[in-house]
């Protein structure tokens, strides 16, 4: 799926992504995606707001999904899947088939940024 990316960046690029703690108000089956995907609708507090994706995270049951605090990169371009507008990307380790999103060991605030 993914292959690691040797190439280096400085300190000031990586600075540049908005990494966001969000809850996950809703989730449902992306229909009309060719690869199996979610729609997540994802709460990142009062500076971002409520946020959309599609997610290729469907090793997770939906109903294990809602109110779950997850990562998520905020300020890349919004992107068409399937014909679905795509705002954040969520972050997730990668195994094989399955991705496994990351989150806090603790319930913290929506928007607690990431670094």
């Amino acid at each position: 799926m993914y292959e690691l990316n040797k190439e280096q960046i400085s300190i000031n690029d990586f600075t540049k992504l908005n990494i966001v703690l969000g809850t996950i108000l809703d989730a449902s089956k992306n229909t009309k995606a060719i690869k199996p995907a979610y729609i997540l609708k994802i709460d990142f507090g009062k500076a971002i707001g409520i946020k959309q994706t599609s997610a290729q995270i469907t090793n997770y049951s939906l109903d294990k999904l809602v109110d779950r605090q997850v990562v998520a990169v905020c300020n890349l371009p919004s992107k068409k899947i399937a014909g679905f507008t795509s705002e954040v990307l969520v972050l997730g380790a990668i195994s094989g088939k399955n991705v496994h999103l990351l989150s806090p060991d603790v319930k913290l605030e929506n928007g607690t940024l990431i670094g």
